[in-house]
């Protein structure tokens, strides 16, 4: 289908608009902060763990490859860095601030999710011998077995928050999130059997990836831990895409539903102020969207339509 742009949607002209429309999702995301902020200060459940189950619980203590400050860099910074070029380019407020509220909602519920299962299930860590007893002393219950921890407080908290991974989830959730946002960009699945595309939209899936193993490399998850944050990371992110794009295969995978619903109400003569959720919408939306001959008579209504380039460099 043609793509078709109303002139230059930018910060300055529809920013204010865009973030009206959608200010009970960005009130939705501050909510969702705060329960992550109440979920890392609450003691999680403490499993069980006696003196025969810590056998596998032996491995060296140790830092990061990855710290925790570099996965908001990854898994945020770096997609809304690719958000803001692509902006530059198109001009298009709608793509930026669809893709920005869809990677929040991604990462801020992915995060929600994954800090819940960790409160919940207390899987000790595979270092967790370490953090319990740090001067390498054994101390049990004489009746039930249960170990008597003597390390840092915090670092046994953090002993019990094995599965999921959240390095792992968050940086799928995140780079996922890119993953679908690229693929739609650049016509991944436009038929023509460019593998190099592919491997473009592969890359943020291999860094999320080189994540999740440096977190088993580290000793601080099983690989199930890991396995099982990648796939709630990659899960929400798809189902947050779809929210706010249509699928990277589809006529109309290159551009975000509510740009379409601004064409569709420009259309029929409907204020751009409309909530975009009111409006109704067609199988394939671009299909109510026509342009007039260049002699025609409705084609100052619709104001200055700007085709895009098609793969081959002509106008469609």
């Amino acid at each position: 289908m043609p793509e078709i742009q109303l002139g230059a949607h930018t910060f300055q002209s529809h920013g204010v608009q865009v973030a009206k429309i959608h200010m009970h999702d960005w009130l939705i995301l501050f909510l969702l902060v705060i329960i992550d902020i109440v979920l890392n200060v609450i003691e999680p459940f403490h499993r069980f763990v006696g003196k025969g189950m810590m056998e596998d619980l032996m491995y060296p203590f140790k830092g990061n490859t990855v710290p925790f400050w570099a996965v908001p860099i990854i898994a945020v910074l770096l997609p809304l860095l690719v958000f803001l070029i692509y902006y530059f380019i198109r001009k298009d407020v709608y793509d930026f601030h669809q893709a920005t509220l869809g990677l929040l909602f991604s990462v801020l519920i992915t995060s929600v999710i994954t800090d819940a299962i960790k409160d919940g299930v207390g899987r000790p860590r595979p270092d967790f011998f370490w953090r319990c007893f740090p001067n390498g002393t054994w101390v049990y219950n004489n009746v039930t077995g249960l170990v008597m921890c003597t390390g840092l407080k915090s670092d046994i908290k953090e002993g019990h928050k094995s599965f999921p991974s959240g390095h792992t989830s968050w940086s799928f959730a995140g780079l996922g999130f890119l993953a679908w946002y690229l693929s739609g960009k650049i016509r991944v699945f436009d038929r023509r059997g460019h593998v190099a595309k592919l491997c473009l939209v592969l890359t943020p899936i291999l860094l999320a990836a080189l994540v999740a193993v440096s977190r088993v490399d580290d000793y601080w998850h099983h690989w199930q831990d890991v396995f099982a944050g990648g796939l709630l990371g990659m899960v929400i992110s798809s189902f947050c895409y779809l929210q706010f794009f249509p699928p990277p295969y589809h006529a109309d995978g290159w551009g975000p539903h509510a740009y379409f619903h601004m064409l569709e109400a420009t259309r029929n003569g409907l204020p751009t102020t409309t909530n975009v959720n009111a409006l109704s919408v067609r199988p394939t939306e671009m299909e109510s969207v026509s342009v007039q001959s260049h002699n025609g008579p409705d084609r100052s209504r619709l104001g200055h339509f700007n085709s895009m380039p098609n793969q081959d460099g002509m106008r469609e």
